[in-house]
């Protein structure tokens, strides 16, 4: 007698959505950051959502041919202003799914995990789209109004990001006690992968600080005190959307400078500065925060400086340029063209 073997699972956990909520239960008791538990949220209620307008309500009823066509929903997916989404974005979706269906399966919600063998898209190893110079950084940071409470506030702010690299939602979370002015550091606590890291912070930076905390900090905390290293009018943490604007506003406004981006802007930018300054690249990989040195290397293809100057030290023809006399350059200057151009 063959006997049929059947998932045990709570009865009440029936739906695809149900049981995504269970998912997030789970990771919010792993002490999951409430940014990892959104991202997740966001990437995978799409998913849901996807299934339920197809009439698959369970997670038993997903297929691996279900999963390919959702793949291929994604890649013909088109975006408020018409782009599609990017093969990173896709990836992650789909990256996200593979360890939901794992956990679904370890809790004996399905048989069998049908998103195991589900390949992904394959990443472009893109570069940094664009990046500040030295001198466009300084721009930026001059041109804010620092007789302002908040322009002090933001001076200190832009001047964190550059100096340190840290990335939105890190600055967002900063304390006052994860400053250390003594050893010039500064704690990252329970950063991407919720790894905390300690980042050096350069002497500029920690001046504007110093002039925020003892003029501008004391005022915005009159009433409430979240906290936070930084904080909005009403003494509260300043919102990653918050953080966006006044960085965004900052370039593209008051510097007037036509480049795209805002905080993660100033991340890329102090690594690119920093590698063509001779900076290791494994001691950028350790400021960043970054798992893999493979991801540290993009900046490599970005920064420059370093091959401009073996370019012009080396190249026959650079060299030749720099020897010749001013003479010989008049000379060949004064010579007349031994062929006219139609």
């Amino acid at each position: 007698m063959t006997q049929t073997i059947v998932a045990t699972r709570p009865a009440h956990l029936t739906t695809l959505r149900q049981q995504l909520e269970a998912y997030l239960d789970c990771l919010t008791a792993r002490h999951y950051s409430v940014w990892t538990l959104t991202g997740y949220q966001e990437r995978l209620l799409p998913f849901v959502n996807w299934c339920e307008a197809r009439g698959v309500m369970s997670a038993p009823q997903v297929s691996p041919p279900l999963l390919e066509s959702y793949q291929s929903w994604l890649r013909a997916y088109r975006k408020a202003d018409g782009n599609p989404l990017a093969v990173s974005t896709q990836s992650k979706r789909l990256s996200d799914l593979r360890v939901w269906f794992r956990w679904l399966r370890q809790r004996q919600y399905i048989l069998y995990n049908p998103a195991e063998e589900l390949v992904l898209p394959r990443r472009d190893k893109r570069l940094p789209a664009q990046v500040l110079s030295e001198d466009e950084t300084q721009t930026v940071l001059q041109a804010i109004d620092i007789n302002r409470p908040t322009g002090l506030r933001n001076r200190a702010i832009l001047e964190v990001l550059w100096s340190s690299g840290i990335r939105r939602m890190e600055l967002s979370n900063l304390r006052l006690s994860d400053i250390d002015f003594g050893r010039g550091v500064l704690l990252v606590r329970q950063g991407k992968g919720r790894k905390d890291r300690v980042v050096p912070i350069g002497e500029q930076a920690l001046h504007w600080l110093q002039r925020y905390l003892d003029r501008v900090r004391p005022r915005l905390a009159h009433r409430h005190d979240s906290g936070h290293l930084f904080i909005t009018l009403n003494g509260r943490q300043m919102s990653r959307d918050r953080l966006t604007h006044l960085t965004g506003a900052s370039i593209r406004q008051k510097a007037q400078l036509e480049k795209a981006g805002a905080c993660h802007l100033f991340r890329h930018s102090m690594a690119t500065q920093m590698l063509d300054n001779g900076a290791d690249t494994r001691h950028i990989q350790a400021i960043l925060g970054h798992t893999s040195l493979e991801t540290t290397q993009i900046y490599t293809r970005v920064a420059i400086g370093h091959l401009k100057k073996v370019h012009e030290q080396t190249h026959p023809a650079e060299r030749q340029s720099k020897q010749a006399t001013p003479d010989d350059k008049q000379a060949e200057s004064d010579k007349p063209d031994s062929a006219k151009p139609d």
